[in-house]
């Protein structure tokens, strides 16, 4: 099982994604566990500030280092260093991709997400946590919450049981290839759209090379 710990000031925007479909079942079965902790509750004033004005001005706000060190040391606790991975979701860090999931996976009993806010994460944070920056593509997004989602997604693929078999890891077929359904005719604005031929002939090997050719 992988524990997933998730840093973030909006905790529904990943509850909600989570307990649902494959990832809730997942849960269910214990083939992973979704842990969400926001800095807001380990903040020390009363407000319970986590952000302030960055040093050499500039504009926005940028999350304070304490609240978030402190939520991860929370969710790791005693565990072993070389079992933990903490990630710090940024648009400037190491591509993440399908291999880096599987991998992952493999490899870590625990993943810790840092979703960022605003102008970002006091840069001290990484140092102190030895925090990887890993990146789900070159765009930027108003948080880190939609890059952990992401990240969470495609380890827990890699899990066996996950998915109910291996065989349903849409990497392990041929991925991107176009797939039909019924109604073998479909009729839009008087004109029939049809199911090519070759799939419906019942040859395995004749379909096989069909949508490896696609």
């Amino acid at each position: 099982m992988i524990t997933f710990h998730v840093i973030t000031l909006f905790s529904e925007v990943i509850r909600s994604y989570a307990d649902e479909s494959i990832l809730k079942r997942a849960q269910k079965n214990k083939n992973i566990a979704v842990k969400i902790y926001n800095p807001r509750d380990f903040a020390r004033d009363k407000h319970k500030k986590v952000d302030d004005t960055p040093y050499g001005g500039g504009p926005g706000m940028v999350m304070k280092a304490e609240p978030i060190v402190k939520a991860v040391e929370k969710a790791v606790g005693r565990k072993k260093h070389g079992m933990v991975k903490i990630i710090f979701l940024s648009p400037h860090g190491k591509q993440f991709t399908n291999h880096t999931a599987s991998v992952f996976t493999k490899k870590y009993t625990d993943v810790v997400l840092i979703a960022g806010r605003y102008e970002g994460v006091d840069a001290r944070v990484k140092k102190i946590l030895r925090a990887e920056e890993w990146s789900v593509g070159p765009y930027i997004l108003s948080g880190g919450e939609l890059p952990a989602l992401i990240i969470l997604d495609a380890m827990s693929r890699q899990i066996p049981g996950v998915l109910g078999t291996h065989e349903s890891l849409e990497e392990k077929r041929i991925a991107g290839r176009d797939v039909y359904t019924r109604p073998e005719v479909f009729e839009y604005k008087g004109k029939k759209y049809h199911v090519p031929k070759i799939l419906l002939s019942g040859h395995h090997k004749r379909i096989d090379a069909f949508r490896t050719k696609k």
